[in-house]
């Protein structure tokens, strides 16, 4: 399935679970205020999100001249692409991201320790990748999945509280018949199942910008070369970085095997590579 129907079907899951869920509580007004609340912060880091993690790595701006500018220069052209800043973070740890609200508003950074293992075909894969992010406006796709997650974990840790004080439902609630049980369960469910399709959403877009990038750069192998070292050094020197932007490098700087996976925010690297490649995932 390719992945752009892949993400649009897996948003209606999404928003699907929302309304299935917002209908269950009823007239809980959780779900109201959840969702207002889950677009004011969502949004506002959507809206200032280059300022933000560009802040919180220390990122310095480099201009021509500059290995990596130069770089993203002559890709931007390529992609037909506004030409975005471009930083550098001082960290060993190899990775790299792209952020910003829209291609004209758009920024690439890449860690001090991804400049120092990287050959130039290497380093050029990965910027293609972080240049097909900002193509596909994958900072709003993440940032809608986000806020419809967001407001459904909200509501249901209200009802849960609601639930242990008693303050749940009322005399004209709608749900008086409601099985406790099933209720209570739904309440623990949903916002699992909405992390784990916000997750799934975010590995769909990783897989887009492999093969983008790969167009981008004329050929998968760089990137797929890039993919093997990064993971083999960054086990060794992994990178401090918040978890709530882990899900914007280019390799999520924290393991997601087995089980785990399930929750993380990018899929397995042998899976990328032999996407890239043209293997089957």
């Amino acid at each position: 399935m390719p992945n752009g129907l892949k993400t649009a079907l897996l948003l209606g899951a999404l928003s699907g679970l929302l309304l299935v869920f917002g209908q269950l509580l009823g007239g809980a007004n959780g779900m109201l205020i959840g969702f207002v609340f889950a677009v004011v912060m969502n949004f506002g880091s959507y809206w200032f999100s280059d300022k933000i993690v560009l802040r919180m790595y220390r990122a310095q701006e480099v201009g021509a001249g500059h290995r990596l500018y130069g770089m993203v220069e002559r890709l931007s052209r390529q992609a037909q692409l506004p030409m975005p800043k471009v930083y550098v973070i001082p960290d060993p740890s190899p990775n790299a991201f792209a952020t910003g609200r829209n291609p004209s508003h758009a920024a690439v950074a890449a860690t001090d320790g991804i400049l120092q293992i990287l050959t130039d075909h290497e380093l050029e894969g990965v910027l293609a990748h972080e240049l097909t992010h900002v193509k596909n406006r994958d900072i709003l796709i993440s940032s809608v999945a986000a806020t419809i997650a967001a407001a459904i974990m909200f509501a249901a840790n209200s009802a849960r509280w609601a639930m242990m004080f008693g303050g749940y439902g009322g005399r004209d609630d709608r749900r008086e018949g409601a099985n406790p049980i099933v209720l209570l369960a739904t309440l623990i469910l949903a916002p699992i199942a909405a992390m784990l399709i916000q997750m799934a959403i975010s590995r769909s877009r990783e897989f887009s910008a492999d093969a983008g990038g790969a167009q981008i750069a004329g050929n998968p192998y760089g990137l797929a070369d890039a993919l093997r070292k990064i993971e083999a050094v960054s086990k060794r020197v992994p990178l401090d970085a918040n978890p709530a932007t882990a899900h914007m490098f280019i390799m999520k700087p924290f393991s997601g095997a087995g089980f785990a996976g399930l929750f993380s925010s990018h899929p397995p690297t042998e899976d990328r590579i032999r996407a890239l490649l043209g293997g089957i995932r």
